[in-house]
């Protein structure tokens, strides 16, 4: 009786007063969730629960943020627009992808996964992520994070595996020529899906591009004056570009039917 009574004030606590869980930071850091498999079966139910639970951890304020923290789980998301009886209307679209980004199989329309997988609730979505990443600063950390790893190499892949044990994932998107032409970063930690072009000039796609390329690729760090993330001070350890247009709000066709049931 002693535990629940306890229990219930701590979770009250918490949401009076803004705090996270610790069940849910430890969530975030470990980052437990799996790719959805199309192998494992029973698909539409990977695909919704995987959605449900990254649509309650994380902050996201595009739909190309959001594609990139579903790119991390095998999944993609669309948008479907159309006019029924003279009405128009907006939808989203799920379907699931292999490792390389190529989808796979069917897409699903998210009315089976419940109001909150739905294009309204997400839109409504971006609004409150703004508004919390702003009030909260929750920016700043991932920033300081980013930069401090960015000094220290000039190796793309050190880069990206430097981030991920710090509790960041980073999606990149290239051009044909394969060039960077979008960065985010996925903040486990802070749970914010973040352009690296929102957080500084700096972070954006051409400096990247520009800084992961010859003659400085493999050669010393140039030092510069970064502050070390304190975050990783306390864990002990040391030291999107803007939105592709194309790939953002249009119209976007699903690549055959939408599974209804």
């Amino acid at each position: 009786f002693l535990y629940r009574r306890s229990d219930r004030i701590r979770r009250e606590l918490e949401q009076k007063y803004g705090l996270h869980p610790a069940e849910r930071k430890n969530q975030r850091l470990d980052n437990p969730l799996r790719k959805v498999a199309a192998s494992a079966g029973d698909v539409k139910k990977q695909v919704g629960n995987t959605v449900k639970a990254l649509n309650g951890q994380y902050r996201f304020q595009t739909m190309g943020e959001y594609r990139a923290l579903l790119s991390l789980y095998n999944m993609t998301v669309e948008e479907a627009r159309g006019n029924v009886r003279g009405r128009e209307y907006h939808g989203l679209v799920y379907s699931v992808t292999d490792d390389k980004g190529n989808k796979v199989g069917n897409p699903f329309k998210s009315s089976l996964f419940g109001k909150s997988a739905g294009y309204e609730a997400v839109q409504k979505k971006f609004v409150r992520s703004k508004s919390e990443i702003k009030d909260r600063k929750l920016a700043d950390m991932t920033k300081r994070t980013v930069l401090s790893v960015l000094q220290g190499t000039y190796d793309k892949d050190k880069f990206v595996s430097q981030l991920k044990e710090k509790g960041i994932d980073t999606v990149l998107r290239y051009t044909e020529e394969g060039r960077i032409y979008g960065a985010t970063f996925i903040d486990h930690r802070t749970g914010c899906v973040l352009n690296g072009s929102r957080m500084g000039k700096e972070l954006s796609a051409n400096a990247l591009q520009e800084h992961f390329t010859l003659p400085y690729a493999g050669q010393p760090p140039i030092p510069l004056s970064i502050p070390v993330d304190a975050a990783d001070k306390a864990y002990g350890q040391t030291a999107y570009d803007r939105e592709d247009v194309s790939g953002g709000m249009g119209l976007l066709t699903p690549e055959g039917p939408a599974v209804d049931a």
